[in-house]
């Protein structure tokens, strides 16, 4: 980081149990702090290193930390605890709008965004608890909210993943179709299961989803429910209703994520239906605590011929809506 402001302190009394408490399993609780509030934190033992764009907001982390450190002798944190004393403290990434970069660890490795909008995103599903995700195939949407949602549990950040599409093809009357319920949806979340078996292979994916860790589940069975401690990843949303989106969003609990990913170009609905997606992006554009990352076919990270495809549908789309000359 360049241009940046150091600050060394040491966090006293020196006590391994409270160090622990407030780094979180991984240093995940240093990492939430420094990707809301843009710097960089560093330690060894009870000695600290905060680099940051200013002294301003070095100076606030430090308060926050020997606050955190402070209360750790007497609770116990989890994500949402320091989720909540970030909130609660009022204090935020300063002004520069450059993400911070995101990697991903995973089973075949480092995943990191191709491209600013990549970024962008995995940054956004770090730090909110709502992301949306939209755009053309291909751009790495539902790819990379699997592989966040898989690293979230690899470090115990959530305790469960809760996968979900909307079976629009059988009218979430899955009922006449034949088998169980694994296969009556499965068709349907095959994309799901592809990407997880790429971030942690097929046997360890089928053991997880045997305890019920992994739940891939179509839309319609989400009413009721309230997801704790859970990343929850909605994809294809462009084909839910209004009504669906609303349940959909409405069953967060403490300590979980949700990201939401579509294509508005791809609606399978009726006519006269208006998509849930286009909907929650016109009613939460303004709600805080909700990201929005808009892709582009620039964004395609599949053969190129894919981007160029794209872009040729937009126009023809483009051409079809303007008006006629004379």
């Amino acid at each position: 980081m360049a241009d940046q402001t150091q600050r060394d302190f040491t966090l006293d009394p020196a006590d391994t149990e409270r160090l622990a408490n407030l780094a979180g399993p991984f240093d995940g609780h240093l990492r939430q702090i420094e990707l809301r509030l843009g710097v960089e934190i560093a330690n060894r033992g009870n000695v600290f290193r905060v680099s940051g764009p200013d002294d301003k907001t070095v100076s606030r982390v430090e308060r926050l930390l020997r606050d955190l450190y402070e209360e750790a002798a007497g609770e116990t944190f989890d994500s949402n605890a320091i989720n909540l004393r970030l909130n609660e403290a009022n204090v935020d990434r300063a002004g520069d709008t450059t993400p911070q970069d995101v990697a991903i660890r995973v089973k075949r490795g480092t995943i990191r965004g191709r491209g600013a909008n990549q970024a962008k995103y995995l940054h956004a599903i770090a730090t909110h608890d709502i992301n949306f995700g939209v755009g053309p195939a291909g751009t790495g949407k539902t790819f990379l909210a699997v592989a966040m949602a898989v690293e979230a549990l690899n470090e115990s950040r959530v305790q469960r993943l809760v996968l979900v599409r909307p079976a629009v093809e059988a009218g979430e009357k899955l009922g006449f179709l034949p088998g169980d319920l694994s296969q009556k949806v499965d068709p349907y979340l095959r994309p799901l299961y592809d990407a997880l078996y790429e971030m942690l292979g097929v046997e360890k994916v089928l053991k997880l989803l045997e305890r019920n860790v992994i739940e891939i589940a179509p839309l319609a069975y989400m009413r009721g429910r309230t997801l704790n401690d859970a990343f929850v990843i909605l994809d294809e949303a462009q084909n839910t209703t209004i009504e669906q989106m609303k349940m959909f969003l409405t069953r967060l609990g403490f300590g979980s994520t949700a990201v939401v990913t579509g294509d508005m170009t791809q609606i399978d609905l009726p006519r006269h239906v208006k998509s849930g997606l286009k909907d929650a992006i016109e009613v939460l554009r303004d709600v805080g605590g909700v990201s929005f990352t808009f892709f582009e076919a620039r964004d395609v990270v599949r053969h190129p011929l894919v981007a160029r495809i794209v872009d040729a549908y937009d126009r023809r789309d483009a051409d079809a809506v303007e008006p006629a000359a004379g």
